[in-house]
């Protein structure tokens, strides 16, 4: 593992950068640089902007990795910072240019958890309390989820009316994790929730939405997005 490594990770809606605290240990103990962005979820162009600084931040060849909403934003971040040398989706939002969240919703059924979704009147989405275990993460003990309920991070609508400009896993390596029992983001949607076709060999885990950022699948062996570059798991050659 080539140590000069950074990664870093961009948290989805309803979170926030402290998401990720059962992954970090895992990457730093492979002495990889880990930085856990802290986006405002007030605009896609918003949490782009504070994810491109923070990227510019970094010395060295990056991987960034995005869980759900996170996927938007580091499709867009990465298209003008060249040490971004992989990206990693996890259950996430791979978006092509001038989709968004909005438009990607309206083309199958529902997912499960969108019924416990409300709009305030200050124009931010949230997840219910009585609705957040099952909805957002189903296999997290009862004091998990209720703790993350009281913490969430609204969305905000214009985040996802957001529509993606060019996006960058069209040009460097992206891989992908697929969380099959995503109460968020149906599988279908993380397979190929763009042109891209997921290839035979993508890893699948059966898990839900928010326990996908826990120490249980393993990021580092996700499997890649591009039938192109075959079945091979991520490795350091990829990043330098």
């Amino acid at each position: 593992m080539n140590k000069s490594v950074n990664v870093m990770l961009v948290h989805g809606a309803w979170a926030d950068g402290s998401c990720w605290s059962k992954v970090i240990p895992l990457l730093q103990a492979k002495g990889l640089s880990v930085t856990a962005a802290q986006i405002p979820l007030t605009s896609l162009a918003d949490d782009i902007a504070v994810t491109r600084r923070l990227l510019l931040m970094q010395t060295g060849p990056t991987v960034l990795v995005g869980h759900s909403y996170g996927g938007a934003v580091v499709t867009g971040a990465a298209t003008e910072t060249p040490d971004v040398k992989a990206l990693v989706y996890i259950t996430a939002f791979g978006l092509d240019e001038g989709e968004s969240l909005d438009s990607l919703s309206k083309q199958g059924p529902p997912a499960p958890g969108a019924a416990a979704i409300w709009p305030d009147d200050n124009g931010f989405l949230w997840i219910n309390r009585d609705g957040f275990h099952e909805a957002f993460a189903a296999d997290a003990s009862a004091t998990e989820a209720s703790v993350m309920a009281a913490v969430q991070r609204p969305l905000s609508i214009a985040s996802f009316t957001g529509k993606e400009g060019v996006p960058a896993w069209k040009k460097i390596p992206s891989w992908y994790l697929v969380c099959t029992d995503d109460h968020m983001i149906p599988p279908p949607a993380q397979g190929e929730p763009t042109p891209i076709k997921a290839p035979p060999g993508i890893r699948g885990y059966y898990i839900s939405h928010g326990r996908s950022r826990s120490s249980q699948p393993d990021v580092s062996v996700a499997h890649p997005m591009s039938q192109s570059r075959g079945h091979e798991p991520i490795s350091s050659s990829d990043w330098e």
